[in-house]
């Protein structure tokens, strides 16, 4: 069965690699998800089923089959889990859905009201391909009868779901952020792709780079340039240049420094988390040391780029919002845990 669920998500996969057949089945979803949700703009949510159909490569699904086939996939009875789903990007909820199903578990989700479109449509053409898949999926307004929870909220709302769900098997998930690590050698392209970890979403995913660690004396224009020049596709977008407007009036008023990047903001700032619109930076002398705050911080990062070579489980600039299918939120393994928790 795991084998077969697997093969069901390639064919998914292949399809989703068509730029047309996206824009035929997902024109209207993704539009009327725009009306509901601004921030969810047509060009971030066909980026976001991009990088889904990236994960269902073939390739990608073969190397994954691999690494759990010596695990028996759940078999009978099966187990509801419900998934209570954040809603920062488009499709938020599709890696836990993924696993759920090849697990061979039932997957009841509660999708966050600024994010309810294109998961249905990704799951009535997953039942097109598998029909069998049609009683497994079901999307409701309040979460009941599961036997496992997984969510996805903020650090307050971590607090609520483990004070309701303790009792069940649970996976609850809390604020992350991600960051960069530059060691002042990156080409023009690695900084492009940096960018795009940056400015993707708004900056809005727990994989959105919100923080950098510069070497003291970094020459930050190139990489105001190429930041300028890449973002410039949300530039005109009214709810973040407010967002942007408020900041700049803000720190101004407070007479704290920043450097424009016209739709971010560099500001020097200790913390990983930052407002909309503005990128914290932070100067550094040993990369051991960065290294080592990183590994102690590692429950508050979701990902870290750099090609600096002491730090370690960095991921190359450009993948921050391509994750693969082992690129697990909070680290958690997903699948393993859903195959051991009760069988």
């Amino acid at each position: 069965m795991f084998k077969n669920n697997i093969e069901s998500f390639k064919e998914l996969g292949t399809l989703l690699a068509d730029p047309q057949w996206v824009d035929q089945t997902f024109g209207a979803a993704i539009e009327q998800q725009y009306r509901e949700n601004s921030w969810f703009t047509p060009e971030f949510c066909r980026y976001a089923l991009h990088a889904i159909g990236q994960m269902l490569a073939p390739e990608a699904l073969d190397a994954y089959y691999a690494r759990y086939q010596d695990v028996a996939p759940v078999q009978e009875p099966r187990h509801t889990v419900a998934v209570i789903s954040a809603g920062n990007i488009p499709a938020a909820a599709f890696h836990d859905f993924f696993c759920i199903l090849v697990s061979g578990n039932d997957y009841q989700g509660k999708l966050s009201s600024q994010d309810k479109r294109l998961l249905p449509v990704l799951a009535q053409e997953l039942i097109h391909i598998e029909p069998r898949f049609a009683d497994r999926i079901t999307f409701v307004e309040k979460v009941s009868d599961f036997d496992a929870i997984i969510t996805t909220g903020s650090n307050n709302s971590a607090r609520y779901f483990d004070y309701y769900f303790s009792k069940y098997p649970h996976i609850l998930r809390k604020n992350r952020n991600s960051v960069a690590v530059l060691n002042g050698t990156e080409t023009e392209e690695e900084l492009r792709a940096l960018a795009d970890d940056i400015y993707l979403y708004f900056g809005l995913g727990c994989r959105s780079i919100s923080k950098l660690f510069v070497p003291k004396d970094y020459d930050f224009l190139p990489f105001l340039q190429i930041l300028t020049q890449q973002s410039h596709s949300i530039a005109l977008h009214h709810q973040f240049n407010n967002n942007i407007e408020y900041q700049k009036a803000i720190h101004l008023m407070n007479r704290i420094f920043y450097m424009d990047a016209g739709t971010f903001l560099l500001v020097e700032h200790p913390d990983y988390a930052s407002p909309i619109g503005i990128v914290h930076y932070e100067y550094y002398e040993n990369p051991d040391a960065v290294n080592q705050r990183l590994i102690d911080d590692a429950e508050l990062l979701q990902c870290i780029v750099s090609k600096e070579p002491r730090i370690t489980c960095a991921e190359p600039f450009g993948h921050a919002q391509s994750p693969t299918l082992s690129d697990y939120p909070d680290g958690i393994d997903t699948l393993r845990w859903l195959l051991d928790f009760d069988h």
